[in-house]
C-alpha cells in the first residue's frame, strides 16, 4: 500500500512552509536518508530526507507553492507499479488547512525554543469557511484570503481562471474581476482566527509609483512574534553607560597573542562572555516565564541577532559562561557564515538562555531591542564613541558605549535587571574577569 509522505515540522514554530524545488522526480527510488525537497520553512531553506524506502509514484504539491500546511500529503511512495490512491480525507491540503494541533508541553528542564504552554482557556466558537464552489463537478482551487473576497464581494468563483500556481484563484485575479475595488469589511478573517501579526492583507498601496514584494516566511514569523512580544510581554528597559578603553586595550593585546591561529577577537565577542558570567552572577535573570512556572537555567546560552537576506536570525553560542573567548569567537563567525547562507540546523538557533543584539557597527548609539520569547532578556548594544566622561573626579575623553537590557517584567523584577546590568558594566570596565 502508498505511503503518503507529508510536509514536515521543520522548526517548532512552523506551521506552514513553501515547497521551493523538489530534488527527485515521479519514478525515481528513494532509499531512507536520499534529500527529497528543499522547504522554505520560517527560519531558513532546508533540505527534507526520506525516511521510507519505495518509488515516488506521485508527486501532489508541485515545487514553488506557498503556505503548505505542515501535515499535508505532498506526495505518495509506494511499490513500482503500485496503484496510488487519493490521500486520507483527514490530511490538510495546500488549500483547506486544518485546524492546528494543540502545542505540546515545553519541556520543563533546559527547553528549546518552545514558548512554555500558557494556562488553558475556552476554545472559540468555531466558524466554519464557506463551502467550496465546484466547477464542472471538480473544486475550484482557491486561496482562503481569494475566497474571503470573493464572497464579500459577489464574485463566484467559476467563472474565474486563475493565476496562481497550478490555476490557482488568488486574490489578483478577485482584483481583476472586481475592476480593483478595494476589500470590503466583511473580508477580514474570521473571529477565530488569530490576530494578524502587521497591517491587515487587504491594504491598497498608495497610487504613486511602487512596486509589491511578497513577503518571505521568515518574514512573516517575524512580524508574528514581535507583535506577539510586544502585545504581551511588559517589557522594562534599563541602560548603563560602559567604559570601554580597557577592554579595546584587552582585545588589541589577545589578538597580538592568537595571531598564529588565525583568531581575531571582535569587541562583541567578548561583550557575549561577559553577559554569560553577568546571568550566571545574577541567576534571576537566567529565566523563562511560564505561566504559573518560573524556568531556571544554570548555563548561560546566548542567542545573538545575526541580520540575514530577508530577516534576522539568532544563532546560540551555547555554555557562553564556561568558554574561552577564543572559542566564542570560531563558534560566532561559523555560525554566522551558516546564517548568511541559510544553513543552520535547528539545534543551532532553537534555545537560548538569553539574547544580545549589537547596532554598533551601524553607528547607533542606544536602542531598546523587542524580547525574543520564551526568554525574559535580550541586551541591545551601541555604538562605543569618544564622549565626555568623569573619570576619578575630573572631565575627560573617554569611549564609552550604551547598552540597554530589554527584561520581561513578570519574571524579572527591576533590582534584578539593575544589578545584571551592573554585572555586565563592571566586566567591560574590568574586563580581566573575562579571562579569569
Amino acid at each position: 500500500m502508498a505511503t503518503e509522505l507529508k510536509m514536515p515540522a521543520l522548526s517548532p514554530t512552523m506551521e506552514e512552509g513553501t515547497l521551493a524545488k523538489w530534488l527527485v522526480k515521479e519514478g525515481d527510488t528513494i532509499s531512507s536518508g536520499d534529500l527529497l525537497a528543499e522547504i522554505e520553512t520560517d527560519k531558513a531553506t532546508m533540505e527534507f530526507e526520506a525516511v521510507d524506502e519505495g518509488v515516488l509514484l506521485k508527486i501532489l504539491v508541485e515545487e514553488g507553492t506557498d503556505n503548505v500546511a505542515v501535515g499535508t500529503v505532498i506526495a505518495m511512495v509506494g511499490e513500482e507499479g503500485e496503484e496510488v490512491s487519493a490521500p486520507s480525507a483527514d490530511a490538510p491540503t495546500p488549500e483547506a488547512k486544518s485546524a492546528p494541533e494543540a502545542a505540546p508541553t515545553p519541556d520543563k528542564g533546559y527547553g528549546r525554543d518552545s514558548a512554555p504552554a500558557p494556562a488553558s482557556a475556552p476554545a472559540p466558537a468555531e466558524t466554519k469557511a464557506p463551502a467550496a464552489p465546484t466547477k464542472d463537478g471538480e473544486r475550484v482551487k482557491a486561496s482562503p484570503l481569494a475566497r474571503r473576497l470573493a464572497e464579500a464581494q459577489g464574485i463566484d468563483l467559476t467563472t474565474l481562471t486563475g493565476t496562481g500556481p497550478n490555476g490557482r484563484i488568488v486574490r489578483a485575479d478577485i482584483d481583476a474581476a472586481a475592476g480593483k475595488a478595494p476589500a470590503s469589511q466583511a473580508a477580514a478573517a474570521p473571529a477565530s482566527a488569530p490576530a494578524p501579526a502587521a497591517a491587515p492583507a487587504d491594504v491598497e498601496p498608495l497610487e504613486i509609483p511602487h512596486e509589491v514584494e511578497k513577503l518571505s516566511n521568515m518574514r512573516k514569523t517575524i512580524a508574528r512574534r514581535l507583535t506577539e512580544a510586544k502585545q504581551q510581554i511588559p517589557h522594562i528597559y534599563l541602560t548603563v553607560d560602559c567604559q570601554l578603553d580597557e577592554l579595546l586595550k584587552l582585545r588589541s593585546q589577545l589578538n597580538k597573542s592568537l595571531e598564529d591561529r588565525g583568531i581575531k577577537l571582535s569587541v562583541n565577542d567578548m561583550l557575549i562572555k561577559a553577559l554569560a558570567l553577568a546571568l550566571i552572577e545574577v541567576p534571576e535573570c537566567n529565566v523563562s516565564f511560564a505561566g504559573t512556572d518560573l524556568i531556571k537555567y544554570s548555563r548561560a546560552d546566548i542567542s545573538v541577532a545575526v541580520s540575514i537576506d530577508g530577516g534576522l536570525i539568532t544563532p546560540i553560542i551555547e555554555n557562553a559562561n564556561e568558554r574561552s573567548m577564543s572559542s566564542i569567537s570560531t563558534a560566532m563567525k561559523e555560525l554566522a557564515g551558516l546564517a548568511k547562507e541559510g544553513k543552520l540546523q535547528p539545534h543551532q538557533y532553537q534555545g537560548g538562555t538569553a539574547s544580545i543584539s549589537n547596532m554598533g557597527m551601524f553607528g547607533i548609539k542606544q536602542f531598546d531591542a523587542v524580547i525574543n520569547p520564551p526568554q525574559a532578556m535580550i541586551l541591545a548594544v551601541g555604538a562605543g564613541e569618544k564622549r565626555p566622561h568623569v573619570i576619578d573626579d575630573s572631565l575627560q575623553i573617554a569611549t564609552v558605549m550604551s547598552a540597554t537590557g530589554s527584561f520581561d517584567h513578570r519574571a524579572i523584577d527591576g533590582a534584578d535587571g539593575a544589578r545584571l546590568m551592573q554585572a555586565f558594566k563592571k566586566l567591560v570596565e574590568n574586563p580581566m574577569g573575562l579571562v579569569a
